[in-house]
Protein backbone atom coordinates (compact mmCIF):
# COMPACT_ATOMS: atom_id res chain seq x y z
CA UNK A 1 0.00 0.00 0.00
CA UNK A 2 1.27 3.40 -0.87
CA UNK A 3 1.41 6.58 0.73
CA UNK A 4 -1.13 7.99 -0.68
CA UNK A 5 -3.64 5.01 -0.74
CA UNK A 6 -3.12 5.28 3.32
CA UNK A 7 -3.77 9.06 2.94
CA UNK A 8 -6.93 8.46 1.61
CA UNK A 9 -8.06 5.82 3.76
CA UNK A 10 -6.87 8.25 6.45
CA UNK A 11 -8.72 11.43 5.79
CA UNK A 12 -11.71 9.35 4.72
CA UNK A 13 -12.07 8.11 8.01
CA UNK A 14 -11.05 11.36 9.42
CA UNK A 15 -14.10 12.82 7.76
CA UNK A 16 -16.42 10.37 8.76
CA UNK A 17 -15.49 11.17 12.40
CA UNK A 18 -16.14 14.53 11.46
CA UNK A 19 -19.34 14.15 9.96
CA UNK A 20 -21.14 11.68 12.95
CA UNK A 21 -19.45 14.21 15.41
CA UNK A 22 -20.67 17.41 13.76
CA UNK A 23 -17.18 19.19 14.99
CA UNK A 24 -17.96 21.14 11.68
CA UNK A 25 -20.30 21.71 9.60
CA UNK A 26 -20.95 18.82 6.56
CA UNK A 27 -19.88 21.83 3.84
CA UNK A 28 -16.59 22.85 6.04
CA UNK A 29 -15.38 18.96 6.31
CA UNK A 30 -15.87 18.53 2.49
CA UNK A 31 -13.91 21.61 2.07
CA UNK A 32 -10.89 20.51 4.34
CA UNK A 33 -11.15 17.22 3.06
CA UNK A 34 -10.83 19.03 -0.87
CA UNK A 35 -7.71 21.42 0.57
CA UNK A 36 -6.45 18.18 1.73
CA UNK A 37 -5.78 16.66 -1.27
CA UNK A 38 -4.10 19.24 -3.05
CA UNK A 39 -2.36 20.39 -0.58
CA UNK A 40 -0.80 17.19 -0.32
CA UNK A 41 -0.48 16.99 -3.93
CA UNK A 42 -2.78 13.89 -4.91
CA UNK A 43 -4.88 16.12 -6.87
CA UNK A 44 -4.02 18.71 -9.21
CA UNK A 45 -6.33 22.08 -8.75
CA UNK A 46 -8.33 21.36 -11.58
CA UNK A 47 -8.75 17.83 -10.32
CA UNK A 48 -9.47 18.95 -6.73
CA UNK A 49 -12.19 21.94 -8.21
CA UNK A 50 -13.26 20.33 -10.88
CA UNK A 51 -16.71 19.02 -8.74
CA UNK A 52 -17.62 22.53 -8.80
CA UNK A 53 -18.36 22.15 -12.47
CA UNK A 54 -19.55 18.75 -12.28
CA UNK A 55 -22.89 18.07 -14.27
CA UNK A 56 -24.45 16.92 -10.78
CA UNK A 57 -23.44 19.76 -9.01
CA UNK A 58 -24.86 22.26 -11.48
CA UNK A 59 -28.12 19.89 -11.75
CA UNK A 60 -28.66 20.50 -7.84
CA UNK A 61 -27.97 23.91 -7.89
CA UNK A 62 -30.32 24.72 -10.99
CA UNK A 63 -33.35 22.24 -9.07
CA UNK A 64 -32.77 24.77 -6.20
CA UNK A 65 -33.60 27.70 -8.35
CA UNK A 66 -36.49 26.31 -9.98
CA UNK A 67 -38.36 25.14 -6.94
CA UNK A 68 -37.79 28.48 -5.38
CA UNK A 69 -39.88 29.75 -8.28
CA UNK A 70 -43.01 27.73 -7.29
CA UNK A 71 -42.22 29.29 -3.63
CA UNK A 72 -42.10 32.59 -4.79
CA UNK A 73 -45.17 32.08 -6.53
CA UNK A 74 -47.03 31.94 -3.59
CA UNK A 75 -47.76 27.87 -4.60
CA UNK A 76 -46.95 26.33 -1.29
CA UNK A 77 -48.80 28.82 0.29
CA UNK A 78 -51.64 27.55 -2.03
CA UNK A 79 -51.28 23.95 -0.85
CA UNK A 80 -50.81 25.18 2.72
CA UNK A 81 -54.68 26.28 2.62
CA UNK A 82 -56.05 23.42 1.00
CA UNK A 83 -54.36 21.06 3.66
CA UNK A 84 -55.59 23.02 6.09
CA UNK A 85 -59.09 22.57 4.90
CA UNK A 86 -58.49 18.95 4.62
CA UNK A 87 -57.47 18.70 7.86
CA UNK A 88 -60.66 20.52 9.33
CA UNK A 89 -62.35 16.97 7.87
CA UNK A 90 -59.95 14.50 8.69
CA UNK A 91 -56.14 14.86 10.10
CA UNK A 92 -55.44 11.35 8.46
CA UNK A 93 -57.01 12.39 4.78
CA UNK A 94 -54.37 15.60 5.56
CA UNK A 95 -51.23 13.62 6.29
CA UNK A 96 -52.23 11.43 3.42
CA UNK A 97 -52.49 13.64 0.76
CA UNK A 98 -49.19 15.95 2.06
CA UNK A 99 -47.13 12.87 1.69
CA UNK A 100 -48.16 12.06 -1.87
CA UNK A 101 -48.31 15.79 -3.04
CA UNK A 102 -44.85 15.86 -1.30
CA UNK A 103 -43.87 12.65 -3.12
CA UNK A 104 -44.90 13.53 -6.89
CA UNK A 105 -43.22 16.96 -6.14
CA UNK A 106 -39.93 15.31 -5.24
CA UNK A 107 -40.20 13.40 -8.26
CA UNK A 108 -39.28 16.25 -10.69
CA UNK A 109 -37.98 18.80 -7.98
CA UNK A 110 -34.63 17.72 -6.01
CA UNK A 111 -35.88 16.52 -2.48
CA UNK A 112 -33.96 18.85 -0.64
CA UNK A 113 -35.09 21.59 -2.03
CA UNK A 114 -38.68 20.30 -1.97
CA UNK A 115 -38.38 20.10 1.85
CA UNK A 116 -36.60 23.11 2.01
CA UNK A 117 -39.28 25.42 0.87
CA UNK A 118 -42.15 23.18 2.10
CA UNK A 119 -41.15 23.42 5.78
CA UNK A 120 -42.47 27.00 6.67
CA UNK A 121 -45.86 26.42 5.53
CA UNK A 122 -45.51 22.79 6.93
CA UNK A 123 -44.59 24.18 10.37
CA UNK A 124 -48.16 27.23 9.67
CA UNK A 125 -50.72 24.08 9.18
CA UNK A 126 -49.15 22.41 12.28
CA UNK A 127 -49.61 25.29 14.83
CA UNK A 128 -53.19 26.20 12.72
CA UNK A 129 -54.10 22.66 13.49
CA UNK A 130 -52.84 22.23 16.92
CA UNK A 131 -50.85 19.63 16.46
CA UNK A 132 -47.21 18.68 17.10
CA UNK A 133 -44.87 19.87 13.89
CA UNK A 134 -43.00 16.66 14.28
CA UNK A 135 -46.23 14.65 13.48
CA UNK A 136 -46.02 16.37 10.31
CA UNK A 137 -42.35 17.19 9.61
CA UNK A 138 -41.13 13.69 9.78
CA UNK A 139 -43.47 12.54 7.41
CA UNK A 140 -42.62 15.34 4.90
CA UNK A 141 -39.04 14.08 5.39
CA UNK A 142 -40.03 10.92 4.63
CA UNK A 143 -42.66 11.44 1.49
CA UNK A 144 -39.98 13.41 -0.35
CA UNK A 145 -37.24 10.55 0.03
CA UNK A 146 -39.57 8.36 -1.37
CA UNK A 147 -40.65 10.37 -3.78
CA UNK A 148 -36.71 10.86 -4.50
CA UNK A 149 -36.22 7.91 -5.57
CA UNK A 150 -38.77 7.74 -8.48
CA UNK A 151 -36.75 9.88 -10.68
CA UNK A 152 -33.03 11.05 -11.47
CA UNK A 153 -33.81 14.33 -10.42
CA UNK A 154 -35.33 13.54 -7.50
CA UNK A 155 -32.45 12.90 -5.14
CA UNK A 156 -28.82 14.73 -5.08
CA UNK A 157 -27.42 11.08 -5.04
CA UNK A 158 -29.16 10.05 -8.11
CA UNK A 159 -28.02 12.75 -10.16
CA UNK A 160 -24.36 11.78 -8.83
CA UNK A 161 -24.93 8.94 -9.57
CA UNK A 162 -25.89 9.31 -13.40
CA UNK A 163 -23.06 11.69 -13.55
CA UNK A 164 -20.66 9.33 -12.38
CA UNK A 165 -21.75 6.40 -14.34
CA UNK A 166 -21.34 8.68 -17.53
CA UNK A 167 -17.71 10.02 -16.11
CA UNK A 168 -17.46 5.94 -16.53
CA UNK A 169 -17.66 5.73 -19.98
CA UNK A 170 -21.25 4.09 -19.12
CA UNK A 171 -24.90 6.17 -20.13
CA UNK A 172 -26.23 8.16 -18.05
CA UNK A 173 -29.40 6.76 -16.47
CA UNK A 174 -32.73 7.54 -17.72
CA UNK A 175 -34.94 10.13 -16.60
CA UNK A 176 -37.73 7.15 -15.36
CA UNK A 177 -35.23 4.68 -15.07
CA UNK A 178 -35.88 4.19 -11.38
CA UNK A 179 -39.27 4.87 -11.35
CA UNK A 180 -40.96 1.04 -11.25
CA UNK A 181 -38.51 0.03 -7.87
CA UNK A 182 -39.19 3.58 -6.62
CA UNK A 183 -42.64 3.36 -6.63
CA UNK A 184 -43.05 0.40 -4.08
CA UNK A 185 -40.98 1.83 -2.31
CA UNK A 186 -42.91 5.05 -2.30
CA UNK A 187 -46.19 3.03 -1.84
CA UNK A 188 -44.53 0.94 1.14
CA UNK A 189 -43.53 4.25 2.53
CA UNK A 190 -46.54 5.69 2.45
CA UNK A 191 -48.62 2.98 3.73
CA UNK A 192 -46.21 2.15 6.51
CA UNK A 193 -46.18 5.96 7.98
CA UNK A 194 -49.78 5.93 7.33
CA UNK A 195 -50.74 3.41 9.74
CA UNK A 196 -47.54 2.72 11.99
CA UNK A 197 -45.03 5.32 11.53
CA UNK A 198 -47.36 8.06 12.64
CA UNK A 199 -48.27 6.26 15.88
CA UNK A 200 -44.58 6.38 17.18
CA UNK A 201 -43.04 9.78 16.17
CA UNK A 202 -42.30 11.72 19.20
CA UNK A 203 -44.43 14.06 20.67
CA UNK A 204 -42.06 17.37 20.99
CA UNK A 205 -44.53 20.44 22.20
CA UNK A 206 -47.33 19.67 24.44
CA UNK A 207 -50.58 21.05 25.03
CA UNK A 208 -50.66 24.66 26.26
CA UNK A 209 -47.98 27.92 25.59
CA UNK A 210 -44.97 27.62 23.99
CA UNK A 211 -43.70 28.76 27.58
CA UNK A 212 -44.82 25.67 29.23
CA UNK A 213 -43.41 24.10 26.24
CA UNK A 214 -40.17 24.76 26.71
CA UNK A 215 -40.33 24.93 30.46
CA UNK A 216 -39.30 28.74 30.82
CA UNK A 217 -41.56 29.63 33.69
CA UNK A 218 -38.81 28.47 36.27
CA UNK A 219 -36.20 30.76 34.77
CA UNK A 220 -38.87 34.28 34.71
CA UNK A 221 -39.81 36.83 37.24
CA UNK A 222 -40.11 39.95 37.69
CA UNK A 223 -38.15 42.69 39.33
CA UNK A 224 -39.90 46.30 40.76
CA UNK A 225 -36.44 49.02 40.59
CA UNK A 226 -36.50 51.06 43.76
CA UNK A 227 -35.59 54.63 43.39
CA UNK A 228 -32.25 54.33 44.89
CA UNK A 229 -31.87 50.86 42.70
CA UNK A 230 -27.72 51.58 41.22
CA UNK A 231 -30.05 49.90 37.44
CA UNK A 232 -31.39 53.07 38.07
CA UNK A 233 -30.19 55.93 34.96
CA UNK A 234 -28.38 53.24 33.49
CA UNK A 235 -28.63 51.59 29.89
CA UNK A 236 -29.28 48.15 29.78
CA UNK A 237 -25.77 47.88 27.62
CA UNK A 238 -24.08 49.38 30.86
CA UNK A 239 -25.36 48.24 33.68
CA UNK A 240 -22.85 46.26 34.83
CA UNK A 241 -25.05 44.14 37.49
CA UNK A 242 -27.36 42.53 34.32
CA UNK A 243 -24.32 41.21 32.49
CA UNK A 244 -22.39 39.71 35.94
CA UNK A 245 -25.36 37.65 36.90
CA UNK A 246 -26.03 36.89 33.14
CA UNK A 247 -29.69 38.45 33.12
CA UNK A 248 -31.84 39.73 30.01
CA UNK A 249 -34.50 41.76 30.25
CA UNK A 250 -37.24 40.93 27.99
CA UNK A 251 -39.61 43.72 28.71
CA UNK A 252 -39.95 46.53 30.93
CA UNK A 253 -43.88 47.97 32.10
CA UNK A 254 -43.54 51.46 32.43
CA UNK A 255 -46.58 52.70 33.82
CA UNK A 256 -49.19 51.62 31.26
CA UNK A 257 -46.85 51.18 28.43
CA UNK A 258 -45.36 47.71 27.83
CA UNK A 259 -41.83 48.49 26.21
CA UNK A 260 -39.40 45.98 24.35
CA UNK A 261 -35.98 47.02 25.66
CA UNK A 262 -32.88 47.70 23.29
CA UNK A 263 -29.14 48.15 24.24
CA UNK A 264 -29.85 51.61 24.79
CA UNK A 265 -32.75 51.77 26.64
CA UNK A 266 -32.58 53.62 30.17
CA UNK A 267 -33.74 52.14 33.13
CA UNK A 268 -36.15 54.28 35.38
CA UNK A 269 -37.01 54.44 38.81
CA UNK A 270 -40.55 51.91 39.77
CA UNK A 271 -39.53 50.14 36.24
CA UNK A 272 -40.91 46.67 36.45
CA UNK A 273 -38.59 44.13 34.56
CA UNK A 274 -39.48 41.20 33.14
CA UNK A 275 -36.25 39.28 33.56
CA UNK A 276 -34.74 35.55 32.94
CA UNK A 277 -32.43 33.84 34.22
CA UNK A 278 -30.36 31.46 36.40
CA UNK A 279 -33.45 31.49 39.66
CA UNK A 280 -30.19 30.58 42.28
CA UNK A 281 -28.60 34.24 41.31
CA UNK A 282 -32.10 36.20 41.05
CA UNK A 283 -32.03 36.61 44.74
CA UNK A 284 -28.13 38.08 45.03
CA UNK A 285 -29.62 40.13 41.90
CA UNK A 286 -32.74 41.68 44.29
CA UNK A 287 -30.19 42.61 46.90
CA UNK A 288 -27.27 44.10 45.22
CA UNK A 289 -29.91 46.13 42.38
CA UNK A 290 -31.78 47.21 45.93
CA UNK A 291 -35.10 46.10 43.96
CA UNK A 292 -38.18 43.87 45.31
CA UNK A 293 -38.71 40.76 43.21
CA UNK A 294 -42.82 40.65 41.72
CA UNK A 295 -44.88 38.00 42.63
CA UNK A 296 -45.85 37.03 38.81
CA UNK A 297 -45.75 32.84 39.72
CA UNK A 298 -47.59 31.49 36.65
CA UNK A 299 -46.32 32.66 33.05
CA UNK A 300 -48.08 32.54 29.98
CA UNK A 301 -47.17 33.26 26.34
CA UNK A 302 -49.03 36.04 26.17
CA UNK A 303 -46.88 37.54 29.38
CA UNK A 304 -44.05 38.30 27.18
CA UNK A 305 -46.17 39.23 23.87
CA UNK A 306 -46.74 42.91 23.36
CA UNK A 307 -48.68 44.57 20.53
CA UNK A 308 -45.70 44.74 17.88
CA UNK A 309 -44.08 40.98 18.75
CA UNK A 310 -44.35 37.50 19.50
CA UNK A 311 -43.00 34.20 20.97
CA UNK A 312 -42.13 32.01 17.92
CA UNK A 313 -40.97 28.26 17.70
CA UNK A 314 -37.63 28.25 15.43
CA UNK A 315 -36.06 25.93 13.58
CA UNK A 316 -32.19 26.56 12.47
CA UNK A 317 -31.65 25.42 9.23
CA UNK A 318 -29.27 23.91 7.16
CA UNK A 319 -28.68 27.29 5.54
CA UNK A 320 -29.17 29.39 8.04
CA UNK A 321 -26.32 31.71 8.96
CA UNK A 322 -26.79 30.52 12.38
CA UNK A 323 -25.61 26.92 11.96
CA UNK A 324 -22.24 26.21 13.16
CA UNK A 325 -21.88 29.58 15.34
CA UNK A 326 -22.90 30.60 19.31
CA UNK A 327 -24.81 32.95 20.14
CA UNK A 328 -21.90 35.46 21.05
CA UNK A 329 -20.93 34.67 17.36
CA UNK A 330 -24.01 35.79 15.65
CA UNK A 331 -25.45 38.00 18.13
CA UNK A 332 -28.73 37.14 16.89
CA UNK A 333 -30.24 40.20 19.15
CA UNK A 334 -28.09 42.98 17.52
CA UNK A 335 -28.17 41.44 13.85
CA UNK A 336 -31.83 40.56 13.64
CA UNK A 337 -33.89 41.91 16.41
CA UNK A 338 -34.68 38.08 18.51
CA UNK A 339 -34.00 37.37 22.00
CA UNK A 340 -33.02 33.91 22.33
CA UNK A 341 -34.97 32.47 25.34
CA UNK A 342 -34.29 28.67 25.33
CA UNK A 343 -32.64 25.81 23.26
CA UNK A 344 -33.42 22.50 22.73
CA UNK A 345 -29.99 20.99 21.01
CA UNK A 346 -29.23 17.46 20.15
CA UNK A 347 -32.77 16.49 22.03
CA UNK A 348 -31.51 18.21 25.69
CA UNK A 349 -33.34 21.07 26.64
CA UNK A 350 -31.21 24.24 28.06
CA UNK A 351 -32.24 27.89 29.29
CA UNK A 352 -29.08 29.15 31.08
CA UNK A 353 -25.60 30.31 29.51
CA UNK A 354 -26.91 29.86 26.40
CA UNK A 355 -24.02 32.06 24.65
CA UNK A 356 -21.76 29.25 24.15
CA UNK A 357 -23.81 26.82 22.49
CA UNK A 358 -22.71 26.23 19.05
CA UNK A 359 -25.96 25.96 17.15
CA UNK A 360 -26.72 23.30 14.49
CA UNK A 361 -29.32 22.29 11.98
CA UNK A 362 -31.88 21.28 13.28
CA UNK A 363 -31.95 22.55 16.86
CA UNK A 364 -34.81 24.39 18.02
CA UNK A 365 -35.26 27.89 19.92
CA UNK A 366 -37.65 29.88 21.80
CA UNK A 367 -37.22 33.26 20.64
CA UNK A 368 -39.25 36.71 20.82
CA UNK A 369 -39.55 38.66 18.07
CA UNK A 370 -40.77 41.87 16.13
CA UNK A 371 -43.73 41.31 13.94
CA UNK A 372 -41.72 43.89 11.53
CA UNK A 373 -38.87 41.13 11.30
CA UNK A 374 -40.90 37.90 10.96
CA UNK A 375 -40.51 38.04 7.30
CA UNK A 376 -37.03 39.03 7.05
CA UNK A 377 -36.02 35.76 9.34
CA UNK A 378 -37.66 33.75 6.51
CA UNK A 379 -36.62 35.05 3.26
CA UNK A 380 -33.29 35.37 4.67
CA UNK A 381 -33.47 31.64 5.76
CA UNK A 382 -32.39 32.56 9.66
CA UNK A 383 -35.06 30.16 10.85
CA UNK A 384 -37.59 28.57 9.87
CA UNK A 385 -40.83 29.87 11.40
CA UNK A 386 -44.16 28.29 12.34
CA UNK A 387 -45.82 31.98 10.76
CA UNK A 388 -47.44 32.61 7.63
CA UNK A 389 -45.08 35.76 7.26
CA UNK A 390 -42.65 35.98 4.72
CA UNK A 391 -44.87 33.28 2.47
CA UNK A 392 -45.50 35.14 -1.14
CA UNK A 393 -49.44 35.43 -1.50
CA UNK A 394 -50.25 33.14 -4.81
CA UNK A 395 -49.41 34.41 -8.06
CA UNK A 396 -51.11 32.43 -10.79
CA UNK A 397 -49.19 34.22 -13.79
CA UNK A 398 -45.72 33.65 -12.09
CA UNK A 399 -47.09 30.04 -10.88
CA UNK A 400 -48.29 29.03 -14.41
CA UNK A 401 -44.85 30.09 -16.16
CA UNK A 402 -42.95 28.33 -13.36
CA UNK A 403 -44.85 24.62 -13.71
CA UNK A 404 -44.60 25.20 -17.56
CA UNK A 405 -40.54 25.84 -17.34
CA UNK A 406 -40.58 22.64 -14.98
CA UNK A 407 -42.72 20.88 -17.32
CA UNK A 408 -40.28 21.33 -20.09
CA UNK A 409 -37.28 20.55 -18.10
CA UNK A 410 -38.43 17.38 -17.27
CA UNK A 411 -39.94 16.33 -20.80
CA UNK A 412 -36.63 17.36 -22.61
CA UNK A 413 -34.50 15.48 -20.05
CA UNK A 414 -37.04 12.24 -20.25
CA UNK A 415 -37.01 12.54 -23.74
CA UNK A 416 -33.33 12.91 -24.32
CA UNK A 417 -33.37 16.03 -26.41
CA UNK A 418 -31.19 17.67 -23.66
CA UNK A 419 -29.22 16.43 -21.08
CA UNK A 420 -30.42 16.27 -17.19
CA UNK A 421 -28.02 18.99 -16.60
CA UNK A 422 -28.30 20.95 -19.81
CA UNK A 423 -32.22 20.84 -19.22
CA UNK A 424 -32.23 22.26 -15.64
CA UNK A 425 -29.54 25.18 -16.19
CA UNK A 426 -31.39 26.33 -19.31
CA UNK A 427 -34.67 25.79 -16.67
CA UNK A 428 -33.66 28.13 -14.37
CA UNK A 429 -32.33 30.77 -16.74
CA UNK A 430 -35.40 30.97 -18.13
CA UNK A 431 -36.90 31.07 -14.62
CA UNK A 432 -34.79 34.12 -14.04
CA UNK A 433 -35.58 35.70 -17.61
CA UNK A 434 -39.47 35.03 -17.30
CA UNK A 435 -39.48 36.90 -14.47
CA UNK A 436 -40.53 34.22 -12.03
CA UNK A 437 -37.57 35.49 -9.57
CA UNK A 438 -34.49 38.16 -9.78
CA UNK A 439 -30.78 36.98 -9.99
CA UNK A 440 -30.70 37.74 -6.08
CA UNK A 441 -33.51 35.46 -5.53
CA UNK A 442 -31.78 32.77 -7.55
CA UNK A 443 -28.70 33.03 -5.63
CA UNK A 444 -30.29 33.06 -2.44
CA UNK A 445 -32.45 29.56 -3.15
CA UNK A 446 -29.18 27.71 -3.93
CA UNK A 447 -27.95 25.66 -0.78
CA UNK A 448 -24.46 27.00 -1.42
CA UNK A 449 -23.99 24.10 1.55
CA UNK A 450 -24.93 21.16 -0.35
CA UNK A 451 -22.87 22.09 -3.54
CA UNK A 452 -19.41 22.41 -1.32
CA UNK A 453 -20.52 19.24 0.12
CA UNK A 454 -20.89 17.68 -3.32
CA UNK A 455 -17.74 19.06 -4.49
CA UNK A 456 -15.94 18.09 -1.83
CA UNK A 457 -17.14 14.65 -1.76
CA UNK A 458 -16.23 14.58 -5.78
CA UNK A 459 -12.46 15.47 -4.66
CA UNK A 460 -12.44 12.35 -2.37
CA UNK A 461 -13.95 10.40 -5.31
CA UNK A 462 -11.53 11.34 -7.91
CA UNK A 463 -8.56 10.58 -5.29
CA UNK A 464 -10.00 7.17 -4.83
CA UNK A 465 -9.88 6.57 -8.39
CA UNK A 466 -6.45 8.27 -9.37
CA UNK A 467 -4.20 6.66 -6.44
CA UNK A 468 -6.22 2.85 -6.85
CA UNK A 469 -7.72 3.19 -3.20
CA UNK A 470 -10.87 2.06 -4.98
CA UNK A 471 -9.91 -0.66 -6.84
CA UNK A 472 -8.41 -1.97 -3.68
CA UNK A 473 -11.14 -1.59 -1.42
CA UNK A 474 -13.08 -3.36 -4.47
Amino acid sequence: MTWEVGFVLGLTLVAVVLFVTEKFSTDVVAVLVMIALLVSGILTPAEGFNGFANPATVTVGAMFVLSAALFRAGAVNFLGRALRRLARRSSTLMLLVMMLGVGVLSFFLNNTATVAILIPVTMVVAQRVSTSPSKLLMPLSFASMFGGMCTVLGTSTNILASSMAQTAGLEPFGMFEFSKLGLIFFAVGVIYMMTVGRKIIPEHRTAGDLTKTFGLGDYLTELQLHEESPLVGQSLASAPLLEEFDIEVLQIIRGKDTLRPTARTELREHDLLRIKGDLRTINELKERAQATLGMHMKWRDKDLESKDSKLVEAIVGPSSPLAGRSLVESNPRKNYGVSVLAIRHHGALTHGELQNIKLMSGDTLLIEVPDSRIAHLIQQRVFLLASSAGIPRFDGAKAAKGLVIIGSVVVSAAFGWLSIASAAATGALLIVLSGCISMEEAYTAIEWNVLFLLAGMLALSVAMEKTGTSAMLA
